[in-house]
């Protein structure tokens, strides 16, 4: 129970790295690449905005759907899912390697099976 406890902490904790790694480190250098795109700001309009007296959009009017948001999300969900494979493919070929190494046998294990081979001969 506790080894799980600790596991969905270390995951949530892992989950902000990435997230922190797509946004100030990936998302960057996409954009670059993409003429300078910002994937969050991407969204289609379905109903503009109303403005008030200075200009400004009044919070909770218009709607819209954003995708560049979603494209993120996918992003970082894929990256993590790498990561994740990879830590687990690593565990288990450590595992793997582990059951693998022939278990040492105790000396004294070793004496008593001479002995009880030279009684059986007699």
């Amino acid at each position: 129970m506790l080894d799980m406890a600790v596991g969905i902490i270390m995951g949530g904790a892992f989950g902000t790295v990435i997230m922190s790694l797509i946004g100030d480190v990936i998302m960057p250098v996409v954009g670059h690449y993409t003429g300078g795109m910002d994937f969050s700001a991407m969204k289609i309009v379905l109903t503009p905005a109303e403005l008030d007296a200075t200009g400004a959009a009044i919070e909770g009017t218009g709607a819209a759907i954003s995708y560049g948001s979603f494209i993120n999300a996918v992003i970082a969900f894929a990256i993590l899912a790498f990561v994740l494979f990879l830590m687990i493919k690593g565990m288990n070929k450590a595992k793997k390697a582990e059951e693998e190494a022939p278990a040492e046998v105790p000396a004294n294990e070793v004496l008593l099976a001479e002995i009880r081979d030279l009684l059986a001969k007699k």
